[in-house]
C-alpha cells in the first residue's frame, strides 16, 4: 500500500546540483504528473484532485519553474529533466509510479519509459507527439501567432475553445510560469522542440495510452496516432472537438478513461 510521503513542498537534487521542487498529494498507488512547456505543477491544479482522490499524485516543477532552480549553464532537455523526475522519486523512495505526461511532460514520459523501464508502471501520454520523423507540424499561423503582443490570448485559445471559458471564468493555469526567466523560457522552447524519441519508441514496454483532442492545432491529433503506431501495444483514445489542454475541456472523459487504464495496470501485478 502507497501513502502519501508529504504533502508540503520538497525538493530533490538533480545530477548537477540543481534543486528540483515537488509536492505530492494524496494516497495510493503513486501517480507522477508531468506539465507542458514553460509551466509549473501549478497546470495540473484544475484536476488534481481527480486523480489525489484514488493515487499518490507527485508534481514536479521543471527545472526555471517554480520552486525549482534556474541555473544559466545547466543542460536543457526533455531526457534530462526525465532524469530529474528520477531524482523526485529517489528523494520519495518511490521504486515505481504510473507516469502521465502532457505536452512537453508527455515528450519527458516517453523518456522515462526509454530510460528507465524498471522505475515506470502504466503511461499515459497526452497532446504530445515523439519527435524527429514522428512529429506533424502545426498549421503555419500557429506559431507565428504566439510571437505577437496578443500571444497570451492566442494560446488561452489554443488551450481551450470559447464555451469553454466562458463557463469557468477565471485565470487559465496552462499559460506558463509567469515567475520564468526569459533565459528558462527560451531554453524549454527549445528542449521541447528538440525532443526526438521517435527510434526509440517501439522499445517502451509500459502499457500505454496515448490521449488527443481532435481539435487540437498547437499539436496535431495526427502525432497521437503516430505515437500509438509507435508504441507497441498502445491505446489511442481520441477526443472529440478537444483542443491542446483536453485535460480542461474533456475533465470527465478524459479523468476517468485515465483511471480505468491505471486501474488495469496495478503496479503489483508482475508485468
Amino acid at each position: 500500500m502507497f501513502t502519501d510521503p508529504s504533502t508540503s513542498d520538497r525538493h530533490a537534487t538533480a545530477a548537477d546540483g540543481a534543486r528540483i521542487g515537488f509536492d505530492s498529494v494524496g494516497t495510493g498507488e503513486p501517480l507522477v504528473l508531468l506539465a507542458g512547456q514553460a509551466n509549473s505543477r501549478r497546470w495540473w491544479d484544475p484536476v488534481r484532485a481527480d486523480f489525489s482522490s484514488s493515487h499518490t499524485t507527485i508534481a514536479p516543477d521543471w527545472l526555471g519553474t517554480g520552486a525549482s532552480d534556474s541555473p544559466r549553464d545547466a543542460e536543457w532537455s526533455t531526457r534530462r529533466f526525465a532524469r530529474d523526475v528520477i531524482a523526485v522519486l529517489d528523494e520519495l523512495g518511490v521504486e515505481r509510479a504510473h507516469v502521465y505526461g502532457t505536452s512537453m511532460g508527455g515528450r519527458v514520459a516517453q523518456w522515462l519509459a526509454i530510460d528507465h523501464p524498471h522505475r515506470v508502471g502504466a503511461l499515459v501520454l497526452g497532446c504530445t507527439s515523439g519527435g524527429g520523423d514522428g512529429t506533424v507540424a502545426s498549421e503555419s499561423d500557429v506559431i507565428p501567432g504566439l510571437s505577437r503582443d496578443d500571444s497570451r490570448e492566442t494560446l488561452a485559445d489554443l488551450m481551450v475553445g470559447p464555451h469553454w471559458r466562458q463557463s469557468h471564468p477565471g485565470q487559465l493555469s496552462v499559460l506558463g510560469d509567469p515567475c520564468m526567466s526569459g533565459h528558462a523560457r527560451r531554453a524549454h522552447r527549445r528542449a521541447s522542440t528538440w525532443h526526438d524519441a521517435w527510434a526509440m519508441l517501439p522499445y517502451i514496454s509500459a502499457p500505454t495510452l496515448v490521449l488527443h483532442g481532435t481539435a487540437d492545432r498547437l499539436t496535431p491529433s495526427a502525432n497521437g496516432t503516430l505515437l500509438a503506431e509507435r508504441i507497441p501495444g498502445a491505446t489511442l483514445r481520441l477526443l472529440t472537438r478537444a483542443r491542446h489542454a483536453y485535460f480542461l475541456e474533456s475533465r470527465e472523459d478524459s479523468g476517468s478513461t485515465v483511471l480505468e487504464f491505471l486501474a488495469a495496470h496495478p503496479l503489483k501485478r508482475a508485468d
